[in-house]
């Protein structure tokens, strides 16, 4: 549901956001659970500012790979963290804009006057799946549970097949449609007519760009330190981009999903990645008594949905319309954007969606296009594509790098969009707090 247009009695801001570096899976935090990662975002934040676990009136967190010993990892991560048990905690998952639905879920409490502090954030481990045993054997191994005689236990094998006791690993295509989301990408990229190497161009842009920001120290007002055992050593920054990549070596470079004439290669998508990011939201008069300077006001924003099986990425491309429309804003009063790059086809199919007559008048319902984003205003730090993508943790990074964007650029209003999947979408605005 989208917010209320008319001006709420209380505004949402955000304080500060951070989060620890994000690492591709299997590397620095591979022995970490998502709760480890979760309780190091929550501790970093906590650590760094004037707000005590105490001052909390609620932990929000969002995740996508249920682990099902934390399976409400909010709670689990919060009191690891040292946030008295008195604090309430909950999870959400809403695929890749987990930690979106957590920021806005803590900006509705704070509108309607229940929660004045709420930390928001989200977690993600692909270093460590969820792997099951078949349907077969798991429901034998229910039943066992009934058992009460030697003849029973005799039964367990009757049925079983070898092929019933090979683990199940979790898949990442559609449940609806049974399509990967990089195969469905393929296909809107053809559809739309983007080719290999503009996606590539893209690619080695978004990899260029977060080295810059990481180089320049851009970035570092929103990373939190993290350690991992046996050594503890510090870990300062992102391992996810790639500092030598160039055009020749993204080109060299196989199809991944539709082989052998697809376009989506292991270079333009965003790689398998841990992390964790954390949030203070807060009512403005709140911060403001306590002698805190928000970054930036939590303004408009909007969830959306379309048909998994042709649209599954194309979420900001309506969410970025509607958001402006509920605003009374265009393209043009936006200083900044940031949008989540889960592929190099997908961003560059959304961004010629908004600025195609025909997507509008077909899709949006609207006379003319949204318009052309200028790329100097659009993902300048980098993004998903090379700082990495942990499903429930990326929603806050876009929402942080904003509103520190919005004030390094020193510009007024900042758009952040991500698509997710299931065919969803969202979007927000952020005033910069003066």
């Amino acid at each position: 549901m989208d917010q209320e247009t008319t001006q709420p009695p209380f505004d949402a801001v955000i304080v500060d956001g951070g989060r620890i570096p994000f690492q591709r899976s299997g590397t620095e935090y591979k022995k970490l659970m998502a709760y480890d990662l979760g309780r190091m975002a929550i501790e970093g934040l906590i650590g760094r500012s004037a707000i005590n676990g105490e001052d909390l009136d609620r932990v929000i967190m969002g995740t996508v790979i249920q682990e099902v010993n934390t399976s409400n990892v909010a709670r689990e991560s919060a009191l690891g963290a040292g946030i008295p048990n008195s604090v309430p905690a909950h999870t959400v998952t809403q695929a890749c804009i987990s930690s979106n639905q957590a920021i806005t879920s803590a900006v509705e409490l704070i509108r309607s006057g229940q929660s004045k502090i709420i930390l928001a954030g989200g977690t993600e481990t692909m270093s460590d799946i969820p792997i099951r045993f078949r349907k077969k054997f798991r429901q034998k191994l229910l039943d066992a549970r009934k058992y009460k005689s030697i003849s029973d236990f005799l039964k367990f094998f009757k049925g079983l097949r070898p092929s019933h006791l090979l683990p199940e690993i979790p898949s990442i295509s559609e449940f609806t449609t049974g399509e990967t989301m990089g195969e469905s990408c393929d296909r809107m990229a053809a559809h739309f007519g983007i080719s290999r190497k503009a996606q590539d161009e893209y690619a080695l842009r978004s990899h260029q760009l977060a080295t810059k920001a990481t180089n320049e120290g851009l970035l570092d007002q929103e990373l939190l330190p993290a350690a991992t055992p046996p050594d503890f050593d510090p870990i300062k920054h992102d391992n996810t981009f790639r500092e030598d990549t160039s055009m020749e070596k993204l080109e060299q470079l196989s199809p991944a999903f539709i082989k052998p004439h697809g376009t989506i290669t292991a270079g333009n998508s965003s790689a398998l990645t841990d992390g964790a990011s954390a949030s203070l939201i807060m009512e403005k008069e709140t911060a403001l008594d306590r002698g805190l300077k928000p970054k930036a006001i939590l303004r408009g924003y909007t969830y959306v949905a379309q048909d998994p099986e042709d649209e599954l990425l194309l979420g900001p491309a309506y969410a970025t319309p509607k958001v402006l429309d509920m605003m009374g804003l265009q393209l043009s009063d936006i200083d900044v954007f940031e949008f989540h790059e889960a592929f190099a086809g997908q961003i560059l199919t959304v961004l010629k969606a908004l600025n195609s007559d025909k997507f509008a008048k077909e899709k949006l319902s609207r006379d003319k296009k949204v318009g052309e984003i200028p790329m100097d205003k659009f993902n300048c730090w980098g993004g998903s594509l090379s700082l990495g993508h942990p499903f429930g943790a990326t929603g806050v990074r876009l929402v942080t790098t904003a509103a520190n964007c919005l004030h390094h650029e020193d510009g007024q209003l900042a758009l952040v969009a991500a698509c997710a999947a299931g065919g969803q979408g969202h979007a927000i605005i952020l005033e910069r707090f003066e």
